[in-house]
């Protein structure tokens, strides 16, 4: 029987595409278009969520 490893959970918000980078429209001297990252807010551009908290109940 193989190890079981725990598993990341992927960012719902972002799929795993945590960052991208979009065209500005404007190109470098030396012809590369200029582009601006942008990073998934939900998971600060990990790609991955921490598992969601669970409510415990205590006492009566």
């Amino acid at each position: 029987m193989m190890p079981q490893t725990p598993t990341t959970r992927v960012c719902s918000h972002c799929d795993g595409f945590s960052v991208v980078h979009v065209t500005t429209g404007s190109v470098t001297p030396n012809g590369q278009r200029r582009t601006l990252a942008a990073t998934c807010p939900a998971c600060k551009g990990t790609g991955h969520r921490t598992a969601p908290a669970v409510l415990v109940r205590a006492g009566k």
